[in-house]
């Protein structure tokens, strides 16, 4: 599998990981909880062999950024967070800066 499709993969399954932590009510309920272990487990083991072919710099670099903008709009779509000018604005300079990291040769 393409290193970037598997990271893409990685960085979902981090993505529903982290989404799973607000349902589980601090780790009460059992669904969302599993969810949380299952998705973190793919994330990981995807990430790890992930950089076997790409740098720690450039995954990370991608993980992060994406990451946490995609949390972001998981939290704004699905749990209803509030959204503003500044929190747009945010998450542009993160992707932003992910694609001049990916642009600059991070290695």
């Amino acid at each position: 599998m393409n290193a970037y499709m598997l990271l893409g993969l990685s960085i979902i399954s981090e993505v529903f990981g982290s989404s799973m932590l607000k349902a589980t009510n601090g780790f009460k309920n059992l669904l969302p909880t599993i969810g949380v272990i299952v998705g973190y487990g793919i994330a990981f083991y995807g990430l790890s062999l992930t950089l076997k072919t790409l740098s720690l710099g450039t995954a990370f670099a991608i993980w992060a950024g994406l990451g946490t903008a995609l949390t972001s709009l998981v939290g704004i779509i699905i749990y209803k967070e509030k959204i503003n000018g500044k929190i747009i604005f945010g998450l542009m300079l993160i992707i932003v800066g992910v694609v001049l990291l990916n642009i600059g040769g991070v290695h």
